[in-house]
């Protein structure tokens, strides 16, 4: 099919190529949101919320949240579809400032941590099949640098930048390529889920149907190893059972993510205004669908008590264990190998499309705004890999002398800043009507004013008990956020300096 060029902005002779079809978007959609989490965080939800009924509430909770602003956001990328997505819906629903605040913990944080995080996941799995690529193999030795943080490289993480190095090469040699990694580990990882949902539900039932009675015959008794989720209180005692569930959304809500990328790349998509709303339904609608079966999986196959001990967390591998006994863990860690590939590439080809916008409007570095011959914003993603691979390499240090990872704390900081983000834009449509009542809107959040309303209503109570029982992991990302507070001002007046110097 041809593809035309949508012309770029005033002044320029190079744009964007519209390449991107219905099922391009949707495989950018899904592809982004399924990583290694899916596999992981129910390990610890279960410690949360301490039953298999509980467990399952947090995910159907979460997937009302996903898929009800994605159908929001469906009538801003109708009204809007241009490169930049939900920076440019709050920057025109409320201020430039608040666009660039997005935009800023986008790159600073959320989208550049993770892109490190979902690498160095790929190769922890890959050294489940390549024991000398591991994260204690270490080329060089941590350098502590303070009491609380160290440098390093392992082998683990040398793969993991050489992963961010890869994709980034791959998608600054134009959209084709782009999306057709996209498109196929998207194929193969969701293939793969839907094996995993299938052979565990299959094997739980016909071989080992007690553990299916066991979960689902007593569904809401919390027991097990519950922890502490703030001010000592436990899913033992019915309000501290409430708080478990809102803090378990960072984990399932994380796991979700990344839906909203699509937006981004709102430039190179053919007919926007009707396939962006339809990729976003669709994308979260089936994901999240996913998501379902698979804890349902789990829990046909493993003991409350035994997900909740789970090794390293890994309950993906443990329920492929069932299915397959002796090697399902090293056909799990293929599965995530596959799927952490696919979720990066997504996360770097649109990430660098937010930057662009923001360079245009004279907010991010000049190179990040221009298009090579390739009609991709190349520099965009390469100051982008340069920062994620840079996450890579600081550690912390535990209490216990151990190391974790920096973007770990970075990622746990601004979770609660980006479901800001994600409210402050569903109300943007309220605004919108408001201020631009005639503006064309070619699709109409489902539900509107009651279910947009509805989101944010119980997105806010999320973030609030957050704030007060999650303290130290909550607040340190408003500080992140408000960082970009003077780095918009510098911008905003380097900016209109060069601007009067042209004049």
């Amino acid at each position: 099919m041809a593809t035309d060029v949508a012309g770029a902005e005033k002044g320029s002779n190079e744009g964007f190529i519209r390449g991107l079809g219905l099922l391009d978007s949707t495989m950018i959609v899904a592809g982004s949101m399924i990583g290694s989490g899916i596999f992981i965080v129910s390990a610890d939800i279960a410690r949360q919320v301490g039953s298999p009924g509980w467990l399952l509430v947090v995910w159907i909770i979460t997937g009302l949240l996903t898929v009800t602003a994605a159908l929001s956001y469906g009538e801003l990328a109708a009204m809007m579809p241009k490169a930049g997505g939900q920076y440019v819906y709050l920057r025109e629903a409320y201020s430039p400032i608040w666009g660039f605040l997005y935009g800023w913990t986008l790159f600073l944080v959320i989208q550049t941590a993770t892109i490190a995080a979902v690498a160095v996941a790929f190769g922890r799995f890959t050294g489940l099949l390549i024991p000398w690529i591991s994260e204690t193999n270490y080329l060089i030795q941590p350098t502590r640098i303070s009491s609380s943080y160290a440098f390093s490289l392992s082998t683990a993480q040398l793969l993991g930048i050489a992963m961010i190095a890869l994709l980034t090469f791959m998608n600054t040699r134009g959209l084709k390529l782009g999306k057709l990694v996209q498109n196929v580990f998207t194929f193969a990882k969701t293939g793969s889920l839907i094996a995993l949902i299938v052979l565990g539900i299959a094997v739980g039932l016909l071989w080992h149907g007690e553990i299916a009675a066991a979960n689902f015959g007593d569904l809401w008794t919390v027991r097990g190893n519950i922890q502490d989720v703030g001010h000592g209180l436990t899913a033992a005692a019915a309000f501290g059972l409430f708080v478990g569930i809102c803090v378990a959304q960072t984990n399932s809500l994380f796991s979700s993510d990344a839906w909203n990328n699509i937006t981004f790349t709102a430039g190179e998509v053919r007919d926007p205004k009707r396939n962006i709303p339809l990729a976003l339904a669709l994308g979260t609608g089936g994901v999240i669908t996913l998501y379902l079966l698979a804890n349902v999986a789990y829990l046909v196959t493993l003991r409350l008590e035994d997900i909740q001990t789970v090794p390293s967390d890994r309950i993906g591998s443990a329920t492929a264990e069932v299915i397959f006994p002796g090697f399902g863990a090293v056909l799990m860690a293929v599965a995530t190998m596959i799927s952490t590939f696919g979720c990066n590439n997504g996360l770097i080809f649109a990430g660098a499309r937010a930057y662009y916008a923001m360079a245009k409007d004279g907010l991010f570095f000049k190179a990040a705004g221009e298009l090579n011959k390739f009609h991709v914003p190349a520099w965009g993603l390469i100051i982008q890999g340069v920062l994620a691979a840079f996450y890579v390499l600081p550690r912390t240090i535990r209490a216990d002398g151990t190391y974790g990872s920096l973007y770990n704390d970075l990622l746990t900081y601004v979770i609660s800043a980006a479901l800001i983000f994600y409210i402050l834009t569903i109300i943007g449509i309220f605004v919108l009507r408001k201020r631009r009542p005639d503006a064309e809107r070619p699709y109409r959040a489902f539900g509107y004013p009651v279910i947009p309303a509805l989101y944010c209503v119980g997105a806010a109570i999320i973030l609030f008990v957050l704030f007060v029982y999650q303290t130290t992991a909550t607040w340190p990302g408003l500080l992140i956020v408000l960082t970009g507070v003077p780095v918009y001002f510098i911008w905003k007046n380097l900016s209109g300096r060069k601007a009067a110097g042209h004049s």
